[in-house]
């Protein structure tokens, strides 16, 4: 594990050493757990916005898609009451 020197304002500090009393922990745990919170949080964050990107991206074609077969199934509807109405003659 290496080690290294953060510079944090006063306020922040005192914020940061009463979780680490309330929670029984040191800095140095507190700092690595919230780095990971961070880095898990941030990393959701892209694959949510990627999602959203190929979701809007694919929009246009599944509307497409859609459409066609509301389409299909309207003329597939014509011709079944056609033949319906035929055999009631």
């Amino acid at each position: 594990m290496k080690k290294i020197l953060i510079t944090l304002p006063d306020e922040m500090l005192t914020e940061v050493d009463t979780e680490v009393l309330e929670e029984a922990t040191n800095r140095s745990k507190f700092v690595r757990t919230a780095i990971r919170s961070y880095l898990k949080s941030s990393k959701e964050e892209k694959i949510r916005e990627k999602l959203k990107k190929g979701y809007l991206s694919m929009a246009q074609v599944n509307l497409s898609i859609a459409n066609m077969c509301i389409s299909a199934d309207s003329e597939q509807l014509e011709v079944y009451e056609e033949k319906l109405a035929e055999s009631e003659k």
